[in-house]
């Protein structure tokens, strides 16, 4: 029996996570297909909405700041309102346990590199620790967890003018674990409080506070119990203890996405995990079906609409050799200069070609080709396969997504059902 859905959704990320949502509220029967872990454990559990605009300060209000972005930016098809939409819905996912919906000015969240990232969403356990709160901070690293120096981070945070005195201490985490232990090792251990570990940890923070207001520890305060192992640490300090948002793998991030993956069941979203979609099938000018390679066998799963939400160059969702980019699953044209050495700027940091590499969608999110014409009617792209947005620069990745993914989910879920 073929497989048939009414919406298929092809990523696996926060844009196709949260396209496939979309499109179910409609009413829709949606699949959504993915090949390897969502990127989310790679990332921080922060929502940016924007942060800068060519390499300015931070911006305090990302959706005054919106008109400011490139004329081919993502934000300028769907709108202001499309983004304040596509953040209600993820509040709606999240629930209590993100904050920031209570304004729509960026909150300074401290990295555990020691920057200042300004952000439209944040996990309520890394709330307390805002750069903007005027408290004398302890940041607490430990031996052998090389994802975060504290003292560095204390260090940069200092330079970088917060308005609170900031000290950092490594000590040993009171259980010895390989050196190459993950956080989720730790979080585990604090969750079931393994040889009395959150008490001790306690005790040796407290030796290194020296009157400080707050606590910040690396993201990795428990996982099912994090609210539990927080305020145990807070009632034995007498301080607020927080957390930070560290690098993969991100526990913030894999929280987020057991979220998701809680809302998308909900929603009955049929999830197929672990094979490539590999190819598409087409007839008259209209997209059929995805092909799915399934232990080496194409398998089409079919469907009226489809939406592409594969990322960008890091999620192979546009690929380049040393001559051309491509979409490779659609084939959808992704413009590019030819000559490779413009690809990229001399600078580091600067305003580098690739970094908005992309498909071009229409005004319905719709791929389209090097003259402006459609590649199928009843495909649209969500999140990082989109061009013209430099993500890491503008501190966008995550509003890029939940915007896209709301209209072009809704949008194909509503073609389905009329």
């Amino acid at each position: 029996m073929p497989i048939r859905d009414d919406v298929v959704v092809v990523g696996g990320g926060l844009a196709g996570s949260m396209a496939a949502l979309s499109a179910a509220e409609s009413g829709a029967q949606v699949r959504l297909v993915s090949h390897k872990k969502s990127t989310l454990r790679q990332a921080s559990g922060l929502v940016d909405v924007l942060g800068a605009v060519d390499g300015d300060a931070p911006i305090s209000d990302p959706f005054a700041a919106v008109d400011r972005l490139p004329d081919d930016h993502p934000y300028h098809i769907v709108g202001v309102d499309g983004i304040r939409e596509g953040l209600r819905r993820f509040d709606d996912v999240v629930g209590d346990q993100y904050r920031g919906a209570h304004t729509d000015r960026n909150a300074l969240v401290p990295t555990h590199g020691g920057t200042v990232k300004p952000t439209a969403r944040y996990p309520v356990s890394v709330a307390p620790g805002l750069a903007s709160v005027e408290e004398d901070t302890l940041l607490v690293g430990f031996r052998g967890l090389t994802d975060f120096d504290a003292g560095a981070a204390a260090d940069h945070l200092a330079a970088a003018g917060v308005p609170f005195d900031v000290d950092g201490a490594t000590v040993d985490f009171p259980i010895r674990f390989r050196d190459d232990a993950r956080t989720t090792r730790f979080a585990k251990a604090l969750d079931t409080d393994q040889e009395d570990v959150r008490a001790r940890l306690a005790d040796i923070a407290a030796a290194e506070l020296d009157g400080h207001d707050r606590v910040g520890f690396p993201a990795m305060l428990g996982d099912d119990h994090g609210v539990e192992v927080r305020e145990s640490l807070e009632d034995r300090l007498g301080a607020t203890v927080f957390q930070i948002p560290t690098g993969p793998p991100s526990l913030l991030g894999m929280q987020l996405e057991d979220r998701l993956i809680d809302a998308l069941e909900r929603a009955e979203v049929r999830l197929s995990t672990g094979n490539p979609a590999v190819g598409y099938e087409a007839d008259e000018g209209e997209l059929t079906a995805v092909t799915v390679d399934r232990r080496g066998q194409a398998v089409p799963y079919h469907a009226d609409e489809f939406v592409l939400a594969t990322g960008g160059l890091v999620g192979k969702g546009i690929d380049s050799d040393r001559e051309s980019v491509v979409e490779p699953l659609f084939d959808c044209d992704v413009p590019h200069p030819e000559d490779r050495y413009e690809w990229s700027a001399a600078e580091a940091f600067g305003d580098h070609a690739f970094a908005r590499f992309g498909v071009v969608p229409d005004d319905d999110l719709r791929p389209t080709d090097a003259d402006s014409h459609i590649h199928f009617p009843n495909l649209r792209a969500a999140g990082g396969v989109l061009g013209g947005a430099d993500v890491a620069r503008e501190k966008s990745a995550a509003g890029v997504s939940i915007a896209t993914w709301t209209y072009a989910g809704r949008r194909a879920g509503e073609e389905t059902v009329q």
